[in-house]
């Protein structure tokens, strides 16, 4: 603080000092009789004041957020306002007032850091009850008879000791017993009739056995922490996440906005220009990483979020110490990007319950939190669009979702995918005002300009081995697109070329760019456009 500051706050304390030194015994500030405490000497006053205030240090930066609350070292807590109030003594209000005022500045919400779990140290602050994960080793024994404590810790991603204390527990109740010792000094179990027992009583709710899952609260905080709304990509992010694609500087002057609203979009205009290729690319500009839970539990469900066929694990960072060991129960992931095409029906987007194992499967939204859902040619869904875009409405309005668990409770979640439509349709005739105006952005992918359609064609033409002829090409878009007035499209440099090439490869002739190759291609491939 600074030393004007400090001063200020001296000179108060000595006014309220010579105050309480001047005012009559047995008298209160007010006239009011005192109490014994008020007619104490002024050392008293001094011993309940605030101490001199030392000069503020400025905040250190906060932990990377994490689910660990029980670190070997307690982690001191930072006076509220309300505590300093309650612990000063009620001769000091105006100290306290202007150690408040003065303070207020410095007590700011901290910067956002990176999501990292870290591995917790207890059941209480891995979220879980004990109960909870004695039926998950009782069901993982029946599979793994004779496993050791690290084994079973390991597979269900929980720290040893934690275990280690439940398997006592479990041995105790008789449920699980020690078959012999391991060099190591470790422990291997199985279990005994009473645990064979449990276990069939508990398959009949869920067979579930895996990585133990985290519960519902701490998943909210991991989204709000990785939510793709916090991220603003720039124009450099989406020159690198489009690298691969020739986009116009056009296009990616509306992309820009439309992608830093994180209030989804339309992708329209006619097929073949790379909507479906734009969508799928946009989530790398968002960041790389994200941590996702194995599985979730809401309520006592089990409900499973990592999937393998939509998200993509990453190594993780090299840990330097045990104390910074991640919770295994997640997985760092690429940011997904999930895309549903016509086959998308309305039981997709609930959670899907399997009668015969009692697991419940997350649905594609809360698969894509974090990441991007890509509702691909949008209006040719078994459902109608009207269905579909009603849906929506409230999650698009509200980044929130409403879910129905298997006991028809209704449980909120949260939604934070980028929700990108893509479609060759008008807009206009899929969905009405109300809808729109709920997604602000409408991008048009627009047929490419000539020159880059030349360019495409030679880009095309070296990657799959062609030298590209420029009067080849030149008679192409003359005698195939000028005269029958055809429009280019992105795709068809590459669909054209590829032909080509399995005429070669099919005849046994090198890979040479001739007239009469793209006139046998045109004729297939226009044949029916």
């Amino acid at each position: 603080m600074a030393s004007y500051l400090k001063e200020s706050l001296r000179q108060a304390l000595k006014d309220v000092q010579k105050r309480e030194g001047e005012r009559p015994p047995g008298r209160a500030p007010g006239g009011a009789p005192a109490s014994p405490a008020a007619t104490a000497p002024i050392r008293g006053v001094q011993a309940r004041l605030p101490p001199t205030p030392r000069p503020l240090e400025p905040p250190k930066p906060p932990p990377a957020p994490s689910l660990e609350s029980d670190a070997d070292e307690p982690t001191p807590a930072r006076a509220t306002v309300a505590q300093v109030s309650m612990n000063a003594s009620p001769n000091a209000g105006a100290i306290t007032r202007m150690a408040m005022a003065f303070d207020r500045p410095v007590i700011t919400a901290p910067p956002p850091t990176r999501f990292r779990p870290l591995e917790p140290r207890t059941l209480e602050a891995a979220g879980l009850e004990e109960g909870y994960v004695e039926g998950l080793i009782l069901k993982y024994l029946v599979n793994n008879p004779t496993s050791t404590t690290r084994q079973i810790a390991n597979d269900l991603a929980l720290f040893h000791r934690a275990v280690s204390d439940v398997l006592d527990e479990l041995k105790r109740t008789k449920q699980v017993e020690i078959k012999r010792s391991t060099a190591t000094g470790d422990f291997q179990w199985e279990l005994t009739s009473k645990g064979r027992n449990t276990v069939v009583d508990l398959n009949t709710h869920s067979r579930y056995v895996g990585p133990a899952p985290v519960p519902l609260e701490q998943y909210l905080l991991a989204v709000r922490e990785q939510s793709i709304a916090n991220e603003t990509p720039r124009m450099a992010d989406l020159k690198r996440a489009f690298q691969d694609l020739l986009v116009p500087e056009e296009l990616l002057q509306q992309l820009g906005p439309a992608m830093t609203s994180g209030k989804g979009l339309f992708l329209f205009g006619f097929p073949g220009n790379g909507k479906t290729s734009l969508a799928e690319r946009m989530t790398r500009a968002f960041g790389t990483s994200v941590y996702l839970p194995h599985a979730v539990l809401i309520h006592g469900t089990l409900v499973k979020v990592f999937d393998p066929m939509v998200h993509e694990p990453l190594e993780e960072d090299a840990v330097l110490s045990s104390r910074e060991r991640p919770d295994r129960r997640w997985v760092k992931c690429r940011r997904p990007t999930v895309v549903a095409g016509g086959e998308l029906t309305m039981s997709s987007l609930e959670i899907e319950f399997d009668e015969r194992t009692g697991i419940c499967e997350a649905p594609l939204q809360l698969k894509a939190n974090c990441g991007t859902l890509v509702i691909d040619d949008f209006g040719r869904q078994k459902m109608e669009p009207a269905v579909l875009l009603n849906r929506w409405i409230v999650p698009l309005e509200q980044r929130v979702d409403y879910l129905s668990l298997p006991d028809g409770r209704k449980v909120r979640v949260p939604f934070d995918p980028l929700l990108v439509f893509s479609t060759n349709l008008d807009p206009k005739d899929l969905c009405d005002e109300a809808f729109l105006r709920r997604i602000p952005y409408k991008v048009c992918v627009e047929d490419p300009s000539e020159l880059n359609f030349r360019t495409l064609l030679h880009i095309q033409a070296e990657l799959m081995g062609f030298e590209p002829l420029e009067e080849i090409f030149d008679e192409l878009i003359e005698r195939h697109y000028r005269q029958p007035g055809r429009s280019f499209r992105n795709c068809h440099p590459r669909d054209l070329l590829l032909q080509i090439q399995n005429q070669c490869v099919f005849r046994e002739k090198p890979l040479v760019l001739t007239r009469e190759g793209f006139d046998e291609a045109v004729d297939l491939y226009f044949t029916l456009l």
